[in-house]
């Protein structure tokens, strides 16, 4: 590999991290390519060279990170697994993701208050979770008697919110807690498990 490979690869990293960071401070509509190159340390012409348009660099960014999880969890949710494997793997497969890349909460956020349509379309793909499965086996269960009465939906956005809320809170929790990034990143591992046992335990009558 020549030298020259390599720093074009380093170049096209340094640009990316630094859209990141410009992405989530200013979202997509307020974000300006000046503004991803002077925070890259390079020019307008080279960011252009590697990037043609603002458009172009969200989609790599996007397609890079949240569009793979949409994938995994229809996945998840439409395995031959109880609905109890499900919520733990669930739990599992978007935290350990959040760790990896923790800027998106708040990019997700930011940006579907902004233009939903859109950036749904784009992180799904052109098609939406299929939760079915998962909610009809959770049904079956209340009919069945074997956990409490709960609308299937409810129970998503519960398991939703324990598992991204503390990503989103994350300055004000180790405000709280007295913290560093390192002990955070812990208890959120320590949540892959936690959060599945919560919601478990609190359906069972």
């Amino acid at each position: 590999m020549s030298w020259l490979m390599v720093k074009d690869r380093s170049t096209e990293e340094k640009i990316l991290d630094a859209a990141k960071k410009i992405f989530i401070s200013k979202g997509m509509a307020g974000a300006r390519m000046k503004d991803i190159a002077d925070e890259a340390g390079i020019n307008k012409a080279l960011l252009h060279y590697y990037f043609r348009s603002k458009d172009k660099l969200f989609e790599v960014i996007f397609m890079e990170t949240v569009s793979r999880l949409v994938p995994r969890i229809n996945e998840i949710m439409n395995a031959d697994l109880s609905w109890q494997q499900k919520i733990e793997a669930f739990a599992d497969e978007y935290i350990e993701r959040i760790i990896a890349n923790p800027y998106l909460p708040l990019f997700v956020m930011n940006e579907m208050h902004k233009q939903p349509e859109e950036f749904l379309r784009k992180m799904w793909g052109g098609s939406k979770p299929r939760l079915e499965k998962f909610m009809l086996q959770i049904q079956q269960s209340i009919e069945a008697k074997e956990i409490r009465p709960i609308h299937p939906a409810q129970l998503l956005m519960n398991i939703m919110a324990l598992c991204v809320f503390p990503f989103i809170g994350k300055p004000m929790l180790q405000m709280i807690t007295g913290t560093n990034d390192k002990e955070f990143f812990l208890f959120m591992k320590e949540r892959k498990k936690l959060v599945p046992e919560f919601i478990i335990q609190a359906l069972r009558i």
